[in-house]
């Protein structure tokens, strides 16, 4: 920790706390060219780890499994608030193709750090 010179500073939380404006974000299918603006929403940490436990299952012997396509699914469901096609739902998220899926997939957050394996937990 950094030693101060004496002076303490006001904690400020708005630096901290989200916008709730949505910013505009430019997606492009690499296999097409296409590309398209959609506008997403920050999601808070709160919501993304309700996300991360909701995707997270404990099975006998204490391992885990991640539900990957899950989480994915309800953040693009949870973050995007306007597109080309409307509102982000279930049914439009099956019926699409892997191209449009893949670049839409880039807007989500990482669900863990990458050195982080889901399955670290073990019972001894």
């Amino acid at each position: 920790m950094a030693k101060s010179s004496g002076v303490k500073k006001e904690f400020d939380l708005s630096k901290y706390q989200l916008s709730t404006s949505s910013k505009a974000v430019t997606v492009e299918i690499p296999e097409t060219g296409d590309e398209f603006e959609v506008s997403i929403k920050p999601m808070s940490w709160s919501k993304r780890n309700q996300l991360i436990s909701k995707c997270l299952n404990w099975e006998t012997g204490g391992t885990t499994s991640f539900n990957g396509d899950l989480y994915v699914r309800e953040c693009l469901k949870e973050m995007i608030v306007e597109a080309p096609w409307g509102r982000t739902t279930e049914a439009f998220l099956v019926s699409i193709d892997t191209r449009l899926g893949t670049a839409l997939e880039a807007l989500v957050p990482k669900a863990f750090d990458e050195d982080v394996e889901v399955d670290v937990v073990k019972k001894e």
